[in-house]
This record gives structure tokens, C-alpha cells and sequence, in this order.
């Protein structure tokens, strides 16, 4: 059994959504712990009554420690100082051998279990690099790692490092560079040399991105994506979609993003017709589908971004 464990609130909904269904895709030996981390995400989830996945709202899960600071950080930044905390939450509420955290817009495209499976006896900790392009490369200010995919094994060497970290975030984390630190981020940078049993991710296909999708040739049968990180993935009005300011080829926007779009527009339609029948608690529908939201549609000017495209042409071609 593999145990995975991911954070995220009604704005990243149908991104979640779309993770836990990838994963599924490939893999049933497995089990989810999702962080809901507002109410209305919480009773929406809730009310999916979704295979091999347990629901934590943040009235569960917050601790006086994450209380204490939770007014000192932005939304975004306490989100990331609680990546740590859902992890320990994870391992010690549920008494798991070893947990997974997976960033809520990442999205499956082979069996993840592979990467886990690197890890030998001897190692606690899974982590992964950016492997930035050289166009891109902020490991200075991002840090060399990402947060992204991490796996912790409950034994001293893998608690050692997770309590380490937690602490290091709840003392400090907010979402710019200061001091060579960054988020919860930059800690990972000397985890190598700080700590025992850490281990640095070696197969190419965990952890492709648009900051590094510039490395890798797709349409080479020997390389096999296992997951694509969909950072800085937005909708925006009048039916668009931006895509960063990344290099992105033909290959690369129909092998990855068509998929990803199609998804998240079926589990948006799903997820109206449930308010349609008011299928889920209540307290849900003010909130979630004011949205249309339903995706996150942001309002912004476009000049100057390389990659916005209007959504029926990029899943027509």
C-alpha cells in the first residue's frame, strides 16, 4: 500500500480532483489523505464519497503551534508552512510506515509507485530536483529542490528530517527570498549533507515542468513522463487559457496540457451538475460555484505572456 497525503482549498478544487483521478488511473494500491483547507471544500469532498481517500478538514488537523503564526502568513504561505504538518499529521494520526506529499496540480501519466521504489533500506527521505533549463534556472532564489513530490518514511532518520522541517517553516515561510531562504523551499537545499538517509530522485520522469519540459523530447518512446507539475497553469476569461511564460512545443502542449484541459473541463461539468441536484451539504454551493470559479478564471491582461490560447483551439487541433 502506498500512502499519499496533498493540501489544497476550493480554488485548486478540480486540479485536486483531477490529481487523485490520474492516480487512480494508474495505480489501486494506494491511499490519499487530502487536506481540505476551507469549509467548502471540506463538505464538497466530503460529499464525493471518493475510493481509497480520507478527508481532513482544517479544524481537525490545525494545532496551536500553525494557529499561532496563521495570521502572520498569506493564504498561499500558510498553505506551504503547513506542508510539513500534513505529512506528520499523516504518518502519526494514521500510523503510516511511510507517506508521500504530492502537490495538488500535479497530474499522472504512469504509476508514481516506480519513484517511491527507488528508495532502498537506508533511505528516509525521497526528494526531487527543478532540474531547471538554463533559461530558467532560480535555484539561488527557489532553491534546488522542489517541493513537489516527497516521500518520509516513519523511522528515525525520516522523522528527524520532517520535524526538523516543520519547525524551520512555523518559524519562518513566507513567499520571498530572504536570508537564502524562500517558502518551505529552500530548506530542502542542504537536506543531502545536513541529514542521514536522503535521497535525490534519479528517474528523469518524476518531476518534468515547464521549467525544465525543454530538456526532454516526447516524442521519444524511451522517455516516459510519470508526472508533469502544472505550475502556473491559469484560466482566464473569454474561454483561454495561459500557460506561463515557459517554451512550450507542439508536442509537449498536445501530449500534456490537451489531457489536463480536457480533464479539468469534465470534473468542472461534474461538479455543476451536482449543484444542479444538490447532490452535497449546503453550505457549499454560496461559495464553490460562485465560481465558475469553478476552474479559478482569472482577469488579467495577457500582453506579454508566450503561451495563451483559447481553449476549443487548443483541443481541436
Amino acid at each position: 500500500m502506498y500512502n499519499y497525503c496533498t493540501l489544497f482549498d476550493s480554488n485548486y478544487l478540480t486540479r485536486g480532483l483531477a490529481m487523485y483521478e490520474s492516480l487512480k488511473k494508474y495505480s489501486n494500491d494506494f491511499h490519499l489523505f487530502i487536506f481540505a483547507f476551507d469549509n467548502y471544500s471540506f463538505a464538497l469532498l466530503k460529499s464525493l464519497d471518493l475510493e481509497f481517500v480520507t478527508i481532513t478538514s482544517l479544524k481537525e488537523f490545525e494545532d496551536e503551534e500553525l494557529l499561532r503564526i496563521k495570521s502572520s502568513r498569506s493564504k498561499g504561505e500558510y498553505c506551504w508552512t503547513c506542508t510539513p504538518s500534513t505529512i506528520k499529521y499523516s504518518i502519526e494520526k494514521f500510523n503510516l510506515e511511510i507517506c508521500t506529499y504530492l502537490d495538488a496540480d500535479l497530474y499522472f501519466f504512469s504509476n508514481p509507485t516506480v519513484l517511491i521504489d527507488e528508495m532502498d533500506i537506508n533511505d528516509s527521505v525521497l526528494i526531487t530536483e527543478h532540474r531547471y533549463s538554463s533559461e530558467y534556472d532560480q535555484s539561488l532564489t527557489s532553491g534546488i529542490y522542489c517541493v513537489q513530490f516527497m516521500t518520509f518514511k516513519n523511522d528515525e532518520n525520516g522523522m528527524r528530517v520532517l520535524n526538523w522541517w516543520r519547525n524551520a517553516c512555523i518559524g519562518w515561510c513566507y513567499a520571498r527570498f530572504e536570508n537564502g531562504k524562500f517558502g518551505d523551499q529552500k530548506y530542502l537545499d542542504d537536506w543531502t549533507s545536513r541529514f542521514e538517509g536522503v535521497h535525490v530522485l534519479q528517474n528523469l520522469g518524476g518531476g518534468v515542468a515547464p521549467w525544465n519540459i525543454q530538456q526532454y523530447d516526447l516524442s521519444n518512446e524511451s522517455f516516459k513522463v510519470i508526472f508533469y507539475h502544472f505550475h502556473n497553469f491559469k484560466f482566464l476569461e473569454n474561454n483561454k487559457v495561459d500557460f506561463g511564460n515557459y517554451k512550450l512545443n507542439k508536442i509537449n502542449i498536445d501530449r500534456l496540457y490537451v489531457p489536463y484541459i480536457k480533464h479539468l473541463k469534465k470534473i468542472s461539468k461534474y461538479l455543476g451538475e451536482i449543484d444542479k441536484n444538490h447532490k452535497y451539504d449546503g453550505i457549499v454551493k454560496k461559495k464553490i460555484f460562485n465560481l465558475r470559479k469553478i476552474y479559478s478564471v482569472v482577469k488579467r491582461k495577457i500582453r506579454g505572456t508566450y503561451n495563451v490560447y483559447k481553449i476549443d483551439e487548443i483541443i481541436g487541433r
